[in-house]
């Protein structure tokens, strides 16, 4: 019991029968006939002959061709799909296709929001726990040192040890978290004993300011005709 394919005597056009249905029409001739025999010429079509007789349409207008049923909801949302289509084709404002979903219509819960907000800013205050402290405790470090910093190199070499317009020293840079890390730049000439002098003096003073700790310095001096490279474990130098 279902709908079949079937072909119409009288056209020979492909239609659509019902096989609960005793008879059934042809869209194209309007003729009528025994749906039986409709489903049997399109199983056996050889040798059939189809005369295209004119048949008017029924005048009480009930009709026996098949059609598919369609819900007052389906037409309606057809019909404004079409107007979209038509909308956008001519160019004119885009219309919101109502059937579309949209990242503005899928919302999370407000409890999903609220754990999503908290997560969010512990990982904040988190990161500023840790981070705070050890910005305050370089930024003192870095301050304390540079106020004495003019002892490292006293009576060793000549060492701009004042600050330009933007506040950045000119003969040295302190950098590291623990300002483990030092470049000089002086224009005397220097050998690699008054390099370690310097890197030394430089060791004692950081030491005096981090409770004692004199660990994985590194200091590069860049003099006339050569740099040198020192650490707690020797010194490079290369030349200029």
């Amino acid at each position: 019991m279902a709908t079949l394919q079937g072909i119409c005597r009288n056209c020979g056009s492909l239609i659509m029968v019902d096989d609960r249905d005793s008879e059934c029409e042809c869209i194209f001739c309007n003729c009528v006939f025994p749906t039986s025999e409709a489903i049997e010429i399109f199983e056996d079509p050889d040798g059939r002959e189809f005369p295209n007789e004119h048949f008017d349409r029924i005048a009480d207008g009930k009709h026996h061709y098949t059609n598919r049923v369609y819900s007052a909801e389906s037409i309606e949302k057809a019909v404004k799909r079409q107007e979209l289509s038509a909308s956008n084709e001519s160019g004119s404002t885009k219309v919101v296709n109502e059937f579309e979903v949209s990242p503005s219509d899928v919302k999370a819960p407000p409890k999903v929001v609220a754990v999503i907000l908290s997560v969010a800013a512990a990982l904040v205050i988190g990161v500023l726990v840790i981070a705070l402290p050890m910005y305050q405790e370089r930024t003192k470090l870095h301050k304390e040192i540079s106020s004495d910093i003019a002892t490292v190199f006293e009576g060793i070499a000549e060492v701009d040890i004042s600050t330009d317009d933007q506040g950045f020293t000119k003969g040295y840079i302190i950098s590291g978290q623990t300002c483990e890390d030092i470049k000089v730049i002086t224009d005397d000439a220097l050998d690699e004993d008054a390099a370690r002098s310097i890197f030394d003096n430089y060791c004692a003073l950081r030491s005096s300011h981090y409770d004692g700790k004199n660990n994985e310095v590194t200091m590069t001096i860049y003099s006339s005709g050569n740099i040198y490279t020192v650490t707690n474990d020797g010194i490079e130098t290369a030349k200029d």
